[in-house]
């Protein structure tokens, strides 16, 4: 491999987004690949990026960046999936935080890895380790950029990256700050443009049972509650008896799985709700479901009755109705929710027991218990 010499300033090559690019693709590649450095775009910032498994291209890194040793960098990922290589096993919040937010301007960083078993370290060997990890520690992107993930993929090395700019200096948002920050310290320039938010990604810690910020960004809190917490909808008709007693018992069950109160489910990252299609307002759970739940020490006294609405629907991970109908009720809103929602039971309806004894009753919450002991399976928390 010949090492990659860099001229007084670096080449840049202008991508059309609109065209096809993977000539300059494959060219920045190869630069990656001799050595050298490339400085890339992604929704956020500039990135200036090196394989990984070249010492001396890590170390032109830092010293164009002017970064100290003891500061790590962050491997950029050209898919999401990538993320198995670096990181095995994912936890469920892991798992949230990476389909709902990558592609996009999200750093996740990993604690607690030893390196000697990720996949990545087996198959490169033992060498590359110090380049990616940091006392057990990693941090990963999948930049939401179709040049930037088109180049990460087209590399099939690790390839670690930081803003494009000295420490301390401003970050580049177009190639030509880019060139006026890093000069002869980068040898490519893929030139896609001013970037879109011109603001850096969020960085998120992820400490086993949940997380925190270690860098705001262009997530803000609210958006990463709304990214890990994973959302249970429960669909009847009215709202009155089978989904707010299938509520109670979702959280009933999850509660126990993560040693917790039903109440504290919302600070681990698990919300569940429950709608009727044809529901009034503000209803009340009916005399016969408060009293079986009761007979289990759940309470549905505080109950009150929602419309089932589109908003409800898209913010849900996973959606249980109790018949059919309420399925085809859910699609026809939100056709888009059709991967998220099933019966309770597969293939079959659990019937409306609304105006029934309480054996009635009795009998429709042992098929949702039932039911739920297998779907709540699904569901990773």
């Amino acid at each position: 491999m010949r090492p990659w010499v860099s001229a007084m300033s670096p080449d840049v090559i202008t991508v059309d987004r609109g065209a096809d690019h993977s000539e300059a693709v494959r060219r920045a590649a190869g630069v990656l690949a001799d050595g050298g450095v490339v400085a890339f775009p992604t929704e956020t910032l500039y990135g200036v990026g090196v394989r990984a498994d070249l010492p001396d291209a890590l170390e032109k890194l830092r010293r164009g960046k002017q970064r100290s040793a003891d500061k790590p960098f962050t491997v950029h990922l050209g898919r999401r999936s990538d993320v198995e290589r670096y990181v095995p096993p994912l936890s469920g919040m892991a798992r949230r935080l990476i389909e709902k937010g990558w592609p996009g301007p999200l750093t996740l960083v990993f604690t607690g890895i030893d390196p000697s078993s990720t996949p990545v370290v087996k198959q490169i060997g033992e060498r590359i380790a110090p380049a990616l990890y940091h006392d057990g520690s990693i941090g990963l992107r999948c930049p939401d950029d179709e040049v930037a993930r088109a180049l990460l993929s087209e590399v099939s090395e690790p390839v670690v990256a930081a803003s494009a700019n000295v420490a301390g200096g401003r970050p580049a948002r177009t190639a030509d700050e880019v060139a006026g920050a890093l000069k002869d310290s980068v040898d490519l320039i893929l030139d896609g443009g001013r970037v879109r938010y011109a603001k850096p990604s969020t960085v998120v810690r992820l400490n086993g049972v949940g997380y925190s910020i270690l860098r705001p960004g262009v997530y803000d809190e609210r958006t990463l509650r709304r990214l890990v917490t994973v959302n249970i909808l429960l669909v009847c008709t009215g709202n009155t008896c089978r989904s707010p007693m299938a509520a109670a018992v979702t959280r009933h069950m999850l509660a126990e799985r993560l040693d917790c109160r039903p109440d504290q489910l919302a600070d681990r990252g698990v919300v569940v709700n429950s709608a009727g299609t044809m529901a009034g307002r503000g209803g009340r759970a009916t005399r016969e479901a408060v009293e079986v739940l009761r007979r289990r020490e759940l309470d549905l006294s505080s109950h009150r009755s929602t419309r089932l609405s589109v908003e409800l629907i898209n913010g849900a991970d996973y959606i249980f109705a109790m018949t059919q109908a309420h399925v085809n009720a859910v699609t026809d809103l939100v056709p888009s929710a059709r991967a998220r929602v099933g019966t309770l039971i597969p293939g079959e309806d659990i019937d409306d027991p609304i105006g029934g004894t309480d054996q009635i009753y009795q009998r429709c919450l042992v098929q949702i218990e039932g039911a739920l002991k297998t779907r709540l399976d699904e569901v990773e928390i």
